[in-house]
């Protein structure tokens, strides 16, 4: 049994329910942060759904679904009590930022990095998150990285007091994960820099390209997520408590600063496309200029060529002894003559 629930868990991400990860942090217990499995999630959340979450009472849930399982959102509907809003955000397939006010919960959809990231535009997928005082719920369907960063320091020790702090670490993790992406790709920015001046273009435009769309696709789906939070802020749910609140703006704060980083970003990147593509235009011209240089070298030879091997009579010179000699004369003087012109036009 235990072999086929192991098997159960390394095909779809989770247990039988789809759970991935569930811990229960209560700082009243000798272990602020335990590991819990979906049935012991059910029995808790039966127990403690009348409970108030006080001074007195503080644990919560935190419990991480993989959506790609075909009983996650099925037992979500039986033991969660979500709101009607989460259910509609997981079937409406608009992966824009969003974190809003639902009664007394809160409900964000934001945007993260593949687990196994390489800088790809596609690399990216959505997580939705239902934060209330009692429960918080992340679902995914793609192995994603900053709830990953999350749960590994959960594992590690990190028990967040309330709720609110946990969403707090979670949106930390995720600028942290985008101060990384930014790091790499300041770095192949910086190599691909080094190369255009040492003369190397290489395929470099197109590394750019695929740099500066990835920076772009983050931008566009990252960029709302500070002005969400920042207009839940301005009336926040009763259980969310003063500084949990001033927490949740300094991570807006920080988060705002990788996005205007990314932004400086992708004005670098437009300005190497540029001087690639003028380099790129230069090596044409230069190109250009040398074939027309040739073809109006050879254009002399070429129409006496054509003249002198007609086969009709009268060709001149034709029976002077020194008929060829005469020829090559001709040729070459029309040749420098040629030859001048265009380099002086060049010059």
């Amino acid at each position: 049994m235990s072999a086929l629930h192991d098997l159960a868990a390394q095909s779809y991400g989770g247990d039988e329910a789809g759970l991935i990860s569930g811990y229960l942090f209560d700082a009243s217990a000798a272990e602020p942060a335990r590991a819990i499995d979906s049935a012991q999630a059910a029995a808790w959340l039966a127990e403690e759904r009348d409970r108030e979450c006080t001074e007195e009472n503080p644990a919560y849930v935190w419990l991480h679904f993989n959506l790609s399982h075909a009983h996650a959102e099925r037992w979500l509907l039986r033991h969660a009590n979500l709101s009607d809003t989460f259910y509609e955000t997981l079937h409406e397939g608009l992966p824009s930022t969003r974190i809003e006010r639902d009664d007394d919960s809160l409900i964000a959809v934001i945007n993260d990095v593949h687990f196994e990231f390489s800088f790809e535009p596609s690399d990216i997928s959505t997580l939705w998150i239902s934060v209330g005082p009692r429960l918080v719920v992340t679902a995914r369907t793609k192995p994603l990285r900053s709830v990953d960063t999350l749960r590994t320091a959960v594992k590690a020790g990190d028990a967040p007091r309330s709720s609110t702090e946990l969403l707090e670490h979670l949106l930390r993790a995720q600028a942290d994960v985008l101060v990384k992406i930014v790091r790499g790709v300041t770095s192949r920015i910086d190599r691909i820099e080094d190369e255009l001046l040492a003369g190397r273009l290489d395929h470099k435009r197109a590394r750019l390209g695929v740099l500066r769309r990835l920076l772009v696709r983050l931008q566009r789906l990252l960029a709302p997520e500070p002005a969400a939070l920042f207009r839940l802020l301005q009336g926040p749910p009763g259980w969310m408590s003063e500084p949990d609140a001033q927490a949740l703006r300094g991570s807006t704060e920080e988060f705002s600063v990788v996005l205007r980083d990314m932004q400086a970003l992708q004005e670098r990147i437009k300005l190497l496309q540029e001087e690639i593509a003028a380099n790129v235009n230069e090596d044409n011209n230069r190109s250009l200029f040398v074939l027309t240089v040739v073809t109006v070298l050879a254009l002399p030879i070429n129409i006496l060529a054509g003249l002198f091997g007609m086969n009709v009579g009268g060709i001149p010179l034709a029976d002077h002894k020194h008929g060829f000699w005469i020829v090559v004369a001709i040729v070459a003087s029309f040749t420098a003559v040629a030859a001048w012109a265009a380099f002086r036009k060049k010059r």
